[in-house]
């Protein structure tokens, strides 16, 4: 070996020990001609000192040495002196005076600091990934995610798990999200999936008598941008046989119990808490959530159905709910607060937040003039309100609108409150959730978690005639707000596994042409079974205190779902391509096409325009900073359904659309943010890419008047990477748009 010790090992109890060290020059000090430099490994820092009174030979070699060389020392272990230890550092007792050096790389200037104490753009940490990996802090997440899956091992294989790969390249069978595609060079036109998760794998592996399955799994899921999702991730997935929910619930919380002692040396509590999905939705708004602070949710809809006041009558008319939550002792919010919140419901479709005080004369508020004495008090017992606390409110007909943004916006206040405990693990499992959700878009039954998950015993009665009503075997397991795992017993009677495909819309041909090798197995004696899959990466992150997943992943995608640091996805060699017969003549007219209308529009007009090319950007504030324009000259081009069709309501990149202004501007009855599927249905962009040209999709425009004070604007050309930057008066001039007033 070339080192005798790491630099996160020796201490005062190795005093005059000769040693050898190896690692990275990560500070220099020149102190009177004496170069103090921080040597450092995955495994700590030392401080090694080149004194030319020691030896002048290594003293003048350390002399060119700069930050990031790597080098190997031999030499002495003596005590710091008294006032210079640092008692942060193990090693922060003792120094190298070194004998003997040998550079065994130089370093080019890094183009990152290679310091937990310097603050580095995310685009550059992920581009120079492998400096940015050398972090003190990185290391210490990756050696933790390398804890954490160890002990997950070592808890299965005690209790005698197997642990069993399953395919990479698999059948495509539809799981939730889009699969990725590996086209076959042998067998031309047919594609191998990477797989969303081994789920049939692993029902296979119980029909094959393996009772106890476990694997920790790459899977891969092609899924729309979202700020903290990668299309590779890992999961501890687990199967068992002869089992039912209690059993399963009992060993993950044992395992999770496992893992917290051995990597936090930290005792959890268990059995974990356990609610419905009923009663989660009830209580906290959403299926995920957070129960390390109170603030849950009231239904008020058969106190206000008995209001004046209109929006909450109306909505309760159309089979709506209103819903309140109550700020503790915070009626001293100001209005400036109050708008606030009121925009950050709306993210969640809420097209208002109606507010009320508690003071000593009861409800305070420019609405309680339509509630009369009696529902005030009704409200006020419902709430469990006392005085300075400050109710909010939100009533709509689509209950998932009101249960949504009363129950994010529980957290968010709970946020600025200060009421959360980042050092508190609260666990919670919810059960019985629904076997089956309605698709309006598509008008049919969609599993909500996988067409494998069985119902209650129950509730099989229910199939036939009233679907919606069966609950299913399933169960996640939430933490801290955070849904880090899900699993169900599965169907394992054909007659209900056919019944259950039949409510999905599918037919027996279908069926067979998608999942017929499971089908057949099931012929021929399936144990009743069941499982889960938890989330490595989340879990990790949680453990580590980190808010996204990228801090626990080596080599972790961006948010485009791009590795910056080999530029992957990249093209193809045309070679590569014929061998799998593979032609992109369409993809490359369908990504240019957008910007190619736009370009043809804006020649034929003969109006000067400029086309910046930059890298990918999802934010308003993103796009100004590589553009280097001001925020309110960008454009938010957005879609919106109305009882018509499609429309596009476009505001300044410093304002969100005011929907309800809108309605009352177009005199549309209805109008809702079109979702990311609907959007490229209508424009063939995705979300964030959209132009302010809605008149070259067939759509009717609508600019605010915030679009319009602009003297210059600049928006995405189509395409995250490419933007126009024109005059705001020009783009009025070729999109010929109704211009009002619904920015906020």
């Amino acid at each position: 070996m070339k080192r005798t010790h790491t630099c996160g090992e020796l201490t005062d109890k190795d005093i005059n020990k000769k040693v050898t060290l190896c690692g990275w020059c990560s500070t220099r000090r020149d102190h009177g001609g004496v170069i103090f430099i921080d040597l450092r490994d995955r495994y700590g820092i030392t401080q090694v000192v080149f004194d030319p009174s020691f030896n002048p030979e290594s003293h003048k070699t350390a002399e060119k040495l700069g930050r990031e060389d790597v080098i190997q020392v031999s030499g002495v272990v003596k005590h710091r002196k008294k006032d210079m230890e640092n008692p942060k550092l193990k090693t922060g007792a003792i120094e190298i005076f070194v004998e003997t050096i040998e550079i065994l790389s130089e370093s080019a200037v890094p183009p990152i600091e290679v310091d937990d104490r310097v603050v580095t753009h995310e685009d550059t940490r992920l581009k120079h990934r492998y400096l940015d990996l050398r972090r003190p802090l990185m290391q210490q997440n990756i050696a933790i995610r390398h804890r954490a899956v160890k002990a997950v091992r070592d808890y299965f294989d005690n209790l005698g798990f197997l642990e069993i790969e399953t395919p990479i390249l698999a059948k495509s069978t539809p799981e939730g999200a889009r699969d990725y595609l590996v086209p076959s060079r042998i067998h031309p036109g047919k594609c191998y999936a990477l797989p969303q998760s081994p789920q049939i794998f692993k029902q296979l592996l119980m029909v094959s008598g393996f009772d106890r399955y476990f694997q920790i799994a790459r899977c891969f899921r092609d899924e729309d941008l979202r700020a903290d999702r990668q299309p590779e991730f890992t999961q501890i997935d687990v199967e068992m046989s002869f089992i039912d929910e209690d059993d399963i619930i009992g060993v993950i919380e044992g395992m999770l119990k496992h893992a917290w002692r051995i990597v936090l040396n930290k005792d959890i509590k268990t059995p974990f808490p356990r609610i419905t999905y009923d009663e989660a939705i009830s209580k906290y708004g959403l299926d995920k959530p957070d129960t390390r602070f109170e603030m849950h949710l009231a239904d008020v809809t058969e106190i206000a159905k008995d209001s004046n006041f209109e929006v909450f009558t109306k909505a309760i008319k159309q089979r709506g709910i209103v819903k309140c939550i109550n700020a503790k002792s915070c009626a001293s919010f100001s209005r400036t607060v109050i708008e606030e919140l009121t925009s950050f419901v709306a993210i969640y479709g809420s097209k208002g937040l109606a507010w009320m005080k508690v003071t000593e004369k009861g409800l305070e508020s420019s609405i309680v003039k339509f509630f009369d004495e009696k529902v005030q008090k009704q409200i006020i017992k419902a709430a469990n309100a006392k005085k300075d606390d400050l109710l909010f409110f939100v009533a709509d007909a689509n209950h998932k609108v009101v249960n949504d943004s009363l129950g994010y916006l529980r957290i968010e206040i709970a946020r600025r409150l200060k009421l959360i405990d980042g050092n508190h693990f609260s666990f919670v499992w919810v059960t019985d959730f629904p076997l089956l959700e309605w698709s309006e878009e598509e008008q049919k039954y969609n599993a909500m978690h996988h067409p494998f998950t069985s119902p209650k015993d129950e509730d099989i009665k229910f199939l036939d005639k009233a679907p919606e009503k069966a609950r299913a075997k399933a169960y996640d397991i939430v933490l801290n707000g955070t849904e880090i795992g899900g699993g169900s017993i599965r169907i394992h009677r054909s007659d209900v596994q056919s019944k259950m495909f039949s409510i999905l819309g599918m037919s027996k041909e279908e069926a067979e042409q998608r999942f017929g090798f499971l089908l057949e197995a099931f012929k021929y004696g399936t144990p009743p079974h069941g499982g889960i899959a938890l989330g490595v990466d989340r879990i990790v992150a949680m453990i580590t205190s980190n808010e996204s997943i990228r801090e626990v992943i080596a080599f972790p995608k961006n948010k485009a779902a791009e590795s910056l640091m080999e530029n992957a996805p990249s093209e193809v060699s045309e070679k590569q391509l014929q061998e799998l017969h593979i032609k992109l003549d369409f993809v490359k007219e369908a990504v240019n096409v957008v910007f190619g209308k736009i370009r043809d529009v804006l020649n034929k007009e003969k109006i000067e325009y400029e086309v910046l090319e930059h890298k990918p950007v999802f934010t308003s504030k993103e796009a100004a900073e590589v553009r280097g324009t001001e925020l309110k000259q960008g454009t938010k081009a957005l879609i919106c359904k109305t009882e018509e069709g499609f429309i596009q309501a476009v505001v300044s990149g410093a304002k969100e659309l005011d929907i309800e202004k809108l309605q009352k501007f177009t005199l549309y009855k209805k109008i809702e943010l079109a979702n990311a599927k609907e959007v490229r249905q209508a424009t063939g962009c995705n979300i964030g890419s959209v132009p302010p040209f809605g008149n070259l999709f067939e759509l009717k425009v609508y600019f605010d008047k915030s679009i319009v004070e602009n003297e210059i604007v600049a928006f995405n050309a189509g395409q995250h990477t490419k933007s126009i930057k024109m005059k705001a008066k020009d783009l009025v001039r070729v999109v010929n748009p109704v211009v009002g007033e619904f920015g906020k």
